[in-house]
Formats: C-alpha cells, sequence, structure tokens
C-alpha cells in the first residue's frame, strides 16, 4: 500500500507545475490550425538507452534522409553516459545533410514549426528533477480542442500527452527542440542570431551546392546580411560557380562598403574570371580601406597586376 502511495505522489508531482506556456496558449485566441498531425514522419520504435539515434532518425526522415537508428548509434550514442548529447544530434544530422537548428524556446514556436510541417526533436525529463530521467522524443502534432501533443515515443508510434504535462517535462531541459531540414528549408521561428551560426556550420559539413540554396533562403528572409552575404559567396566560389561568386561578393560591397575582406574576395573571382581591370579596382579598394585585410589586399592586387602584365 505504501508503494502504491508513493507512486501516485510521485505521478502528482510529475503533472504539478506552473504550464504557464499552455495556459496562455489555450486561452489566447488562436488565429492557426487548431490541430496538426504530421502523420508521413516515419517512427522507428526507441530501444533502451538509444533514443537519441531513434530521434534523430525521424527527424532526418522526414526531411527525405532515410537513416536508420543503427547507422546513427556510432555517431551520437555514447555507452559511459548511455545516451546521446545534443551537440552530437545536431552534429551528426549535418553530417548527414540536413541543417539542424535549434527552435525558439517556447509552446508557440513548437505549434508554430508543427504547422510548417517540420517535426521537432525534443528532449524532456520525464522524472522529477532531483532524479532526472532524460528522453528524446519527436513531436508530430498537437490538437488544441483536446489539449494535447502527439509524439513519437518509446516503443510507442503516436504518443498522446496533455500539453501542460508536456510542458512541464519539455521545460526540465529548458526547452530543447530542434529540427532537422533539407537544404534550402528553414525553421519558422529561428532568429537570425540562432540561425547564423548553425548555418555556417552546415557549410563547413556538407556540399557547397547544399548549402548554396541554404544560404539564399536566409537571404530572402534576412537581405543584407553579412555573414549570410560572404557565406552565399563562397558557397558559391566552392560550388564551381564564380559568375555567381562574383556577384554576391560585389553585392557585399555594395551593403557594406567599407568590409575589406568582401572586396578582396571579389578581386580575387574577377581575376580568375579575367576581369582584371574591375578586379584591380576591387583590390585597390580593399587596400585603401585597410585593416587586417590589408596586406592580403596588397597581395592579390600585386598578383593581379603581374597577371596584366603578362603577354
Amino acid at each position: 500500500m505504501m508503494q502504491r502511495l508513493l507512486a501516485v505522489a510521485v505521478a502528482l508531482l510529475l503533472l504539478a507545475g506552473c504550464a504557464t506556456q499552455t495556459r496562455a496558449l489555450l486561452a489566447a485566441p488562436r488565429t492557426g490550425p487548431q490541430q496538426q498531425e504530421l502523420v508521413a514522419t516515419p517512427f522507428y520504435a526507441q530501444e533502451r538507452y538509444q533514443c537519441g539515434p531513434a530521434a534523430l532518425a525521424m527527424v532526418l526522415g522526414a526531411a527525405g534522409i532515410s537513416k536508420s537508428p543503427d547507422s546513427l548509434v556510432g555517431e551520437v550514442y555514447l555507452p559511459g553516459r548511455e545516451g546521446s548529447l545534443q551537440i552530437e544530434l545536431q552534429a551528426a544530422g549535418r553530417r548527414h545533410g540536413a541543417l539542424t537548428t535549434r527552435i525558439a524556446p517556447s509552446m508557440q514556436a513548437l505549434l508554430a514549426e508543427l504547422d510548417a510541417g517540420h517535426p521537432v526533436l525534443v528532449l524532456q525529463n520525464l522524472s522529477l528533477p532531483i532524479l532526472p530521467k532524460w528522453h528524446y522524443a519527436v513531436v508530430i502534432g498537437y490538437d488544441i480542442g483536446s489539449a494535447e501533443v502527439i509524439l513519437r515515443s518509446g516503443t510507442t508510434r503516436r504518443m498522446t500527452m496533455p500539453l501542460s504535462t508536456f510542458e512541464n517535462t519539455w521545460a526540465r531541459s529548458g526547452f530543447w527542440g530542434l529540427v532537422a531540414l533539407p537544404p534550402g528549408e528553414l525553421p519558422a521561428t529561428a532568429s537570425l542570431a540562432t540561425l547564423q551560426p548553425d548555418l555556417i556550420a552546415y557549410e563547413a559539413a556538407v556540399p557547397p551546392q547544399s548549402a548554396l540554396l541554404s544560404y539564399r533562403a536566409a537571404l530572402q528572409r534576412w537581405p543584407n546580411t553579412l555573414p549570410l552575404q560572404l557565406g552565399l559567396g563562397n558557397s558559391a566560389y566552392a560550388a564551381g560557380d564564380k559568375a555567381a561568386a562574383a556577384e554576391a561578393f560585389r553585392s557585399v560591397t555594395v551593403a557594406h562598403p567599407s568590409h575589406g575582406a568582401a572586396f578582396n574576395n571579389l578581386a580575387v573571382v574577377l581575376g580568375e574570371l579575367g576581369q582584371l581591370d574591375e578586379a584591380r579596382a576591387a583590390a585597390q579598394a580593399a587596400v585603401d580601406l585597410g585593416g587586417a585585410w590589408r596586406d592580403e589586399a596588397r597581395a592579390t592586387l600585386l598578383s593581379l597586376q603581374k597577371q596584366a602584365s603578362r603577354p
């Protein structure tokens, strides 16, 4: 009898909590859908200690990247911890071609990503804060009318959970949520500050054409953003499209005329395209701007002058 009373007490503690976001969500007039379920999201039963690889395989599958949990275990599973760390999950997703990025830490952001067609990999603590039981699941839907969230979780293909309970278990991870998206698709809710470093990491991990698509999409949302413009130019150059790279770097010099690196990059690409007059003008502009790039710009200018003097 005592064990049953203790079990009930623990259950009540788990369900307790403010769940303030859920209350606000249900109380406010909703302009979006009342329910959503991404039924095409694949399901992999999560074996003991391997919920991270299975959850990652599910969101990758939803992005069109087919990977089995077993193929991901070596990349993300840490035997010493009997689980996976968030940083490994995000890096592994990038290595397999998905743009992986955090969503804004809120219930509203979670629903917005689902409405955009993006299942969300979340980290929950299914026990008490003092005795955590960490668990990765994939949120695939919600129902405002019944105040429930729908998950791929554990060995259950379609698990429903009260929104308030979900909020409490999710809040214990700091509302950590991750989306994995195909090239050229962006999260609905990520801020530029969050997405920008993830795009740079993505550029380093994937073929340049994939990075190019994602930088173009980002610049449509945040035009004239310097790191995004430079990333676009670098990706175009790495993809072998020097004309597109020149256009990208030229646009940086217009939007950010004091940025010497952009003028130097433009000079290098134009020189390789044989447009020597414009290349020398860009290199001279980089030299005149001074700063950390002056020596490299001088070297570029000298190289261009030698190139122009050849018969």
